[in-house]
């Protein structure tokens, strides 16, 4: 039986400061649509830019992950992304009121219990899993991480930690399922050494640390002057080495919580593939550096993957559920400049298009005509032309409508395309539909091959009035999920 996404019922707030900019600052956990994943928005920035939780974006992993996009950035977000996966929500709006999410108690335990609060709902869609098919691994020598993923039929993760310490020695931990998380590893704390405190505050970060937000390691003897000087950068009185080897800290979680908490980070850097995953993946002195590196391996090969279940699924020569008549009647376009010939699938979200390449194509006579390869600006033209069909699909009298493109971002083009090959362009939206404005994330691929790949916004603007009946018989296919 298919599992479906799921999503928060109701907003739901916290408010707290950030580990290393002390800044206080409000998160906003929010319902979002189907196919969404994890979206960032910086509310207080002019405009409210999207920061998508996407291993593409992140641009530093220093002491925390930090992504980075639309000329916004938002960081730490390790604990809070780990939460939202914990629980197996799949898609959420995270707005968030500062530069950095805050550390709360330095574990993703308080995010959990507000999320839960919020409550759980199914959607109307079905989960869509990475499943590994074949091992993958990733080595950084110089940092003695080493990292293996091997097929599984569930999310399972096993990590060790060693850092070459007395105190802390060699820990491991596992989950054999994810919604083991939420009682096994969130409630563990982020920890850091001592020695390490000390270079960080000269170096003056963790502005928004405190020893109720992570555990302090101590290993080697502390002279009192040094106690008392911790005790007045963080405002505290009475510091002492409660515990062996741990500084004025609460019991621990866990025997093994430092452990558990490096498989939390991971949990919160892997979803950054953008989707759940089925694998079991073993990782040895993780960090985030590590987990970023690893994820966009992983990104790579579901990517790769997903297109080749594609194939498959998207097979071009069956009955088109909108075909090249009917195309003509919902898009102006036409002949040398209608470039999708066919409409494989179409729903509330997502619509699959072809276009045949034929050595007959008019820009093949003056486009490398020695050498005939399709130029990308056309393959991305296709591309919109097949969104503007998923576009129109909202209005019940499509044909009296225009589409007109206002972006186009992150375009890629990987493979050439020649004649001979059979374009499959598959569109989804990235965001709810406001205002007649469209987001939509776009791959076109010959074979499992991805030939090129796009993000694109689009409005559609009513140019005509409806002329009864008729429009409502040729509009009928478009209507159709």
């Amino acid at each position: 039986m298919s599992e479906k996404q799921r999503t928060i019922k109701t907003p739901v707030s916290l408010k707290g400061r950030g580990l290393h900019t002390g800044m206080e600052a409000t998160i906003t956990f929010k319902p979002a649509p189907v196919n969404h994943w994890y979206k960032f928005k910086r509310i207080d920035l002019p405009g409210e830019p999207i920061i998508d939780a996407d291993v593409d974006n992140v641009t530093d992993t220093e002491r925390g992950t930090t992504l980075e996009q639309n000329g916004a950035k938002i960081a730490t977000t390790e604990h809070l992304l780990a939460a939202l996966v914990g629980l197996e929500i799949d898609n959420a709006l995270i707005e968030v009121s500062g530069p950095e999410v805050p550390i709360m108690d330095g574990s993703s335990k308080l995010f959990v219990q507000a999320l839960e609060k919020a409550g759980i709902v199914e959607q109307d869609a079905n989960r869509v899993y990475f499943e590994l098919k074949d091992n993958l691994t990733y080595e950084d020598a110089p940092g003695h991480i080493e990292m293996l993923a091997v097929p599984q039929d569930t999310f399972r993760l096993t990590v060790m930690v060693d850092y070459n310490s007395p105190m802390l020695g060699t820990q491991h931990a596992t989950i054999y399922k994810v919604s083991e998380f939420k009682d096994e590893i969130a409630a563990c704390r982020t920890f850091v050494f001592l020695h390490e405190l000390e270079m960080l505050l000269k170096h003056n970060l963790i502005k928004g640390g405190d020893f109720d937000n992570a555990i302090v390691l101590v290993d080697r003897e502390i002279p009192k002057e040094k106690l008392d000087y911790l005790a007045k950068v963080f405002n505290k009185t009475g510091i002492e080495i409660k515990y062996p080897g741990i500084l004025n800290n609460t019991k621990l979680n866990f025997y093994n919580e430092p452990a558990r908490h490096k498989l939390l980070d991971m949990v919160g850097d892997l979803a950054l593939v953008g989707m759940p995953i089925k694998a079991h993946i073993l990782a040895a002195r993780p960090g985030h550096s590590g987990n970023v590196a690893f994820a966009k391996k992983l990104k790579e090969a579901a990517k790769k993957d997903r297109f080749k279940k594609g194939v498959g699924k998207y097979n071009p020569n069956v009955v088109p559920l909108i075909g090249i008549t009917e195309i003509m009647h919902l898009l102006p376009h036409r002949p040398p400049f209608l470039l999708v010939d066919k409409i494989l699938e179409l729903s509330g979200t997502h619509v699959v298009g072809v276009k045949n390449v034929t050595m007959n194509e008019d820009f093949f006579r003056g486009h490398f005509p020695g050498n005939p390869i399709m130029p990308g600006v056309l393959q991305i033209e296709a591309m919109a032309q097949t969104g503007g069909i998923l576009a129109l699909k909202t209005v019940p009298d499509p044909e009296n409508y225009l589409t007109f493109f206002m972006k186009i971002d992150n375009v890629r083009f990987r493979n050439q395309v020649v004649p001979g090959d059979t374009l499959i362009f598959h569109l989804e939206l990235m965001e709810a539909v406001r205002r007649g404005i469209f987001k939509m994330k776009g791959t076109a691929y010959v074979g499992d091959k991805i030939a090129t790949e796009a993000e694109m916004m689009a409005q559609i603007v009513k140019v005509k009035e409806t002329n009864g009946s008729a429009t409502e018989k040729k509009s009928e296919k478009i209507k159709q999920d």
